[in-house]
């Protein structure tokens, strides 16, 4: 199901390098499938350019130096001109879920460094609300897990735990584990649903994603894409 929406994914990321990628910027790369489209696509739309890249994850930092493109630490001082992602569902007011890949915490931290956000997807991640085809992953300390998943079940949230070894949730790039949240009904205001869930101890992040992104591209299996930017002011 996955593979036949990939031709969409590629004509997302061809039109996002194509658009606003240039040899010499400062990239912050997303993790996710969408976002190794982009990857792709900067190596063969720009082979052997210099970039200044971050990954949000080992996962994209080993994809991009596999195709020749060479990914660096994060400095104290970094900004990025740009920023090119994925997301596992978007609202009309370009309100994100993210963390599908689990490296959410790593995604956000990105996208307030970046000038500009742009989130790549397939029409499929469309959605109304958040959480209404996607669960919310939330980033907690593997310690504090039991203790988190009765808070989020107390404010009504199904939850998932991710497969991982010895009954964890699987594990981030920072040691953590993701929770999975199945709300009862489509966030109707996803900036509340994310600080009630920020404000428990024990989770580190969560996966809503507002005011961060600035444009999306939607690209389809035609090989067409559409392209909507955020109104209003971004929140840093």
């Amino acid at each position: 199901m996955a593979g036949e929406w990939r031709p969409a994914k590629i004509a997302a990321a061809r039109a996002a390098v194509e658009r606003w990628v240039r040899p010499g910027q400062r990239l912050a790369l997303g993790t996710g499938s969408t976002a190794a489209e982009a990857v792709r696509a900067i190596a063969e739309r720009f082979p052997g350019a210099s970039f200044d890249c971050v990954a949000s994850s080992r996962a994209t930092e080993e994809l991009a130096r596999s195709l020749g493109i060479p990914v660096r630490p994060l400095r104290a001082d970094d900004r990025f001109e740009l920023m090119l992602d994925g997301a596992d569902e978007v609202t009309p007011s370009l309100d994100l879920t993210k963390g599908g890949g689990g490296a959410l915490f790593r995604e956000k931290f990105l996208a307030h460094l970046s000038d500009e956000v742009v989130i790549l997807v397939d029409p499929t991640k469309l959605v109304t609300g958040l959480g209404e085809k996607s669960p919310i992953p939330v980033e907690v300390v593997p310690f504090a897990r039991p203790v988190v998943e009765r808070h989020v079940a107390a404010l009504g949230y199904r939850v998932l735990a991710r497969d991982g070894p010895h009954g964890s949730s699987g594990r981030t790039d920072n040691g953590n584990e993701i929770l999975d949240l199945v709300p009862p009904a489509p966030l109707a205001d996803p900036a509340d649903a994310h600080r009630a869930l920020r404000d428990l101890l024990g989770v580190v992040e969560t996966g809503i994603f507002v005011g961060l992104a600035d444009r999306l591209v939607i690209g389809h299996p035609d090989g067409h894409v559409d392209e909507r930017r955020a109104v209003g002011p971004r929140r840093h």
